[in-house]
């Protein structure tokens, strides 16, 4: 019958243990010295050598070879592999956690080994134990025969009693370096006749996060295939998970604000079966890489990754300023969190795609005030009244901006205000410069606090600035209208930028009013709807 790699190759001797050297020296001298302990907690992660190395300490105990024990051939060491040594009891206290089979233990502790020298109970799981099982075993534990050891395993030390703990010789099983891991895979595809590529070694190793068990149940599964050569894209796929490529072309789509273009290659990313959080694991990762080769010059002993793929790290990561990998790290580590609790984690990721996306690769908090429709109750609506007497509509919408404020390659972004707060600013009355791009800097900073003060930024020119007071030129009453309504957000972005606490004064636009064709002309540029004028 077909066994799993982890259980057909288990360690048979000290020797073959993978990653806790400091306790196996610790095991082989008191075995040497004949100084074991008469109770052991082994604790640790999942899946580290906990009940291996327990099983190896029985072997020890009973080996009949004369040195270096335990051998793993003589009769005794192939009857506890095999489990049918009768001195070493295994007990799952998940299963066997009452009063009354604690009590059957210590029935059967007063009875002196059949075949071997010591009579090894191995309590597994032993946190699962109830307290009154705890209590029961308390005495026993403490002083047992000269021929009984003990040997409790748990992954979840916290919850053992300090009466427990302090009765037992603890030792802490550390998570397995993943270069020892991937040595002790290739060792077994030797022995097996599979071929595996390094990199695929490396995934399996990283996603084993330092345990044994884990990282064989991978590669059984990906030996499962029945493929006699495996590479990175066959780990990927067993794995659901994404290959590095996937991650450079979506933080490159992001980098470049292309919105849409992300979400449409996300799509096409999970609809290949991927597993959503993990895509998000990964891509968390991906931005840590992009942080590593930022710093290092040889990233290649923290990076996973072969020369030519941390050579595209490191050219992405080049044009990436660092303050977007950290927000995106920030944001994605903050989305993943909140996608353990949630049955829709795609939405999530999407949002945060969206959120990246915003200002230039920034990541700013979306908030009401970003969207015009929902900025402000006293924002001012377009309405279309058909009047076949009037000369012009009675309410001019906002008229069409002549061109965007556009940001300036060489000038750093303006920090973004927090709403209904304006911090002091630095500069002083003479470095108050051009009103042109005083303005500029302030349609900025109002549009990151709503989106409908383009209304005023674009449809108004700052024409006179004095030590009191300046003049905004407005085109339209409508735009009169809301810089009236805003008057107190506008004083208070000019102290901003000029250092010094202005009033606002309005004014007409000094061209003529506009024509009545003109005034349709912007209207159906503002709601996309043909206005003809009769």
């Amino acid at each position: 019958m077909y066994q799993a790699l982890y259980r057909a190759y288990r360690p048979e001797t000290f020797q073959e243990v993978l990653g806790q050297e400091h306790i196996v020296r610790i095991l082989k001298n008191q075995i040497e010295t004949d100084s074991t302990s008469h109770a052991y907690l082994f604790c640790g992660t999942r899946g580290t050598g906990k009940t291996t190395t327990a099983r190896l300490l029985a072997k020890g105990l009973n080996c009949l070879s004369d040195e270096g024990r335990p051998c793993g051939t003589c009769a005794n060491c192939r009857a506890i592999r095999d489990g049918s040594f009768m001195d070493v009891i295994e007990i799952d206290a998940a299963s066997n956690n009452g009063v009354d089979n604690i009590r059957e233990l210590r029935e059967s502790v007063n009875y002196p080994p059949a075949t071997g020298r010591k009579k090894v109970y191995i309590i597994d799981e032993v946190h699962m134990l109830s307290a009154g099982a705890f209590n029961a075993l308390l005495k026993t534990l403490e002083e047992p025969p000269e021929y009984v050891t003990f040997i409790l395993a748990t992954t979840e030390v916290h919850k053992l009693p300090a009466t427990i703990l302090s009765r037992c010789m603890r030792l802490d099983f550390k998570r397995v370096p993943e270069n020892t891991l991937i040595s002790g895979m290739a060792g077994i595809c030797g022995k097996i006749g599979i071929e595996v590529t390094e990199d695929a070694l490396r995934i399996i190793a990283a996603n084993a996060d330092g345990s044994v068990r884990d990282g064989l149940s991978i590669l059984d599964q990906c030996i499962s295939g029945g493929e006699k050569s495996i590479d990175s894209r066959n780990v990927l796929e067993f794995l659901g998970a994404s290959g590095d490529e996937d991650f450079l072309e979506l933080t490159e789509l992001v980098r470049k604000r292309k919105t849409s273009d992300a979400i449409v290659f996300l799509a096409g990313v999970l609809s290949d079966g991927k597993d959503v959080r993990q895509f998000m694991k990964d891509w968390i990762n991906h931005f840590r890489n992009l942080l590593m080769v930022k710093f290092m010059r040889d990233p290649g002993a923290v990076v996973n990754m072969s020369e030519e793929n941390i050579e595209r790290i490191r050219r992405q990561g080049n044009v990436m300023e660092l303050e977007d990998i950290n927000r995106g790290i920030i944001e994605l580590s903050r989305t993943l969190n909140e996608a353990r609790w949630s049955t829709q984690p795609r939405i999530l990721l999407e949002l945060s795609i969206v959120k990246m996306c915003l200002g230039g690769g920034q990541i700013r908090e979306l908030s009401e005030q970003e969207f015009p429709q929902a900025a402000s109750a006293e924002e001012p609506a377009v309405h279309i009244v058909e009047d076949h007497t009037a000369q012009k509509p009675e309410e001019p919408a906002a008229p069409k901006p002549e061109e965007p404020v556009t940001r300036k390659p060489e000038e750093p972004a303006a920090p973004k205000p927090e709403p209904n707060r304006i911090s002091k600013p630095a500069v002083t009355q003479e470095e108050i410069g051009d009103p042109e791009e005083i303005w500029e800097r302030v349609f900025r900073d109002g549009l990151q606090i709503a989106g409908s003060f383009s209304i005023v930024g674009s449809g108004s020119t700052l024409t006179e600035i004095d030590d009191k007071d300046f003049t905004l030129s407005v085109t339209a009453d409508v735009v009169k209208d809301y810089a009236e309504r805003n008057r107190k957000l506008i004083e208070d972005l000019m102290e901003k930028h000029t250092g010094r606490r202005r009033v606002m004064r309005i004014a007409g636009s000094k061209r003529s009013e506009p024509a009545v064709e003109e005034v349709a002309e912007n209207i159906s540029n503002v709601i996309g709807i043909h206005v003809d004028i009769e």
